[in-house]
């Protein structure tokens, strides 16, 4: 295609790295998407005549037809995806396939492509992460009366329901839905159009490609159109997040499910046994969705370190931003899946939990309020008191409730027969009536809300 230039052929090895079609190829959907945009506004123009938009039509809908059997051949002698298509265009309908490129290049045709691709992307991901949001949500309506122990430093540190616990991480992946959806409304622009770099001296409609795609608007600096990938970088550094979040559940899974444990339970479905241990069951589902966050964290740190001393505009340096990309999506989009499934799949053991809830000495800051809220210590006064009741049932090996009220009075004869009405778990969790806090009452009122706003938004889907 600009042979016209060049005496010679590339090197072998200058074919070897520059041919990107082994990973864009699957950008062919967008690239024919585009392309029929692009000649319908060609026609509407004037700048084509309306017979062989036509044929330029028939013809890329044929190719999408082979690519969509898979009978299309990909040369990586011809570089990448554009060149793969225009030139099977040129088989089919001879000369006037040239037609195609007019008042477009490549350019603005990759920037194109890409965009629809991360878009589809975004919405896809969007997807997996609300039915993900929705098996939480089912789980914490089921257990939010479910006590277990709240952690800090991995210590026992208040008592909390599962339900809230579980609630957590649909808020943490409200906010990932949320930076993917911010995402993807500042990359609704369209560059087509933008051509090389400096635009085109041709008649085009830009407003009318950008709407038969479904962009907002056409980009409004052609410099910037081609140039920029900070909408790659966005949904990659949304998508490091998201995959850090998928990692902090994964990881309590992975401890959960140990016997040391022993919270939770995974199916068959979502385990793996052992070659040599046939006690083992392994949460390797859990362990792998961990792992893979350190690929979606390096693909956005690559696109960075290719991005951070371009000049404008376009650099070959940029096709460098698509195959770690689609690695990342492809890995996030199978984490969320994976995670959604052991979800769903995940049995709790409500014992256990209730039980490990009342190591640890996890009513202690109940203790210290009661001194506030009945006895009118201050808090620090209270927290120094209730220190040394700690102290006193850890010598005697023993729960806090299980001391006797002169146990206590003998640190300080302010305490009377009310204080046990705080020192349970079960009376610890249900005083936690405060906006968020873990309280069942709020527990079920707030996953009775997330069913209803995943509801609403499975039927605008």
């Amino acid at each position: 295609m600009w042979g016209g230039r060049f005496a010679r052929a590339p090197a072998e090895i200058m074919e070897e790295i520059n041919a990107s079609v082994d990973f864009d190829k699957r950008l062919a959907e967008d690239d024919i998407r585009g392309s029929l945009a692009h000649v319908e506004m060609l026609a509407a123009t004037g700048i084509i005549t309306k017979t062989n938009a036509a044929r330029i039509r028939q013809g890329l809908e044929t190719i999408a037809d082979e690519i969509a059997a898979g009978v299309f051949t990909f040369s990586r002698a011809l570089e990448d995806v554009h060149m793969n298509i225009e030139a099977r265009l040129f088989e089919l309908i001879g000369p006037v396939a040239g037609k195609l490129h007019t008042a477009r290049s490549r350019n603005d045709q990759v920037a194109t492509d890409f965009r629809l691709y991360i878009r589809r992307m975004i919405d896809g991901l969007d997807a997996g992460l609300a039915e993900l949001q929705g098996n939480l949500v089912a789980q914490a309506l089921a257990h939010a009366e479910t006590v277990m122990p709240g952690f800090t430093h991995l210590q026992n540190a208040q008592p909390v329901t599962f339900g809230h616990h579980l609630l957590a991480y649909v808020e943490m992946l409200a906010r990932d839905r949320g930076r993917l959806s911010d995402a993807r409304a500042r990359l609704n622009e369209c560059p087509l159009g933008a051509a090389a770099l400096a635009g085109t001296s041709f008649p085009i409609d830009r407003k009318q490609t950008a709407a038969a795609l479904g962009f907002a608007r056409p980009m409004a600096n052609s410099l910037d159109a081609v140039s920029d990938r900070d909408f790659v970088l966005e949904t990659l550094a949304a998508a490091t997040i998201a995959a850090v979040h998928l990692s902090r559940l994964a990881e309590e899974i992975v401890l959960w499910t140990s016997p040391a444990f022993g919270f939770l339970a995974l199916s068959d479905r979502f385990t793996t046994g052992s070659s040599i241990m046939p006690q083992k069951r392994n949460p390797d589902a859990a362990e792998l969705v961990r792992a893979k966050t350190g690929r979606i964290a390096a693909a956005f740190q690559s696109l960075v370190m290719v991005m951070k001393g371009l000049p404008l505009a376009y650099s070959k340096d940029m096709q460098e931003d698509k195959e770690a990309t689609f690695a990342a999506l492809d890995a996030l989009a199978l984490m969320i899946a994976a995670m959604a499934g052991m979800v769903a799949d995940m049995k709790a053991n409500p014992e256990r939990l209730a039980e490990a809830a009342a190591t640890g000495y996890a009513t202690a800051t109940d203790l210290a309020d009661w001194l506030v809220r009945e006895k009118g210590l201050t808090f620090r006064e209270a927290h120094h008191v209730t220190g040394r009741i700690v102290a006193c049932a850890e010598a005697r090996g023993v729960a806090l409730d299980a001391l006797t009220l002169e146990d206590m009075r003998a640190i300080d004869k302010r305490i009377d027969q009310g204080v046990f009405d705080v020192l349970s778990v079960a009376r610890s969790v249900k005083s936690r009536k405060s906006y968020g806090g873990t309280a069942p009452q709020n527990v079920r009122k707030m996953a009775q809300t997330w069913q209803k706003r995943l509801e609403k938004e499975k039927v605008r889907r």
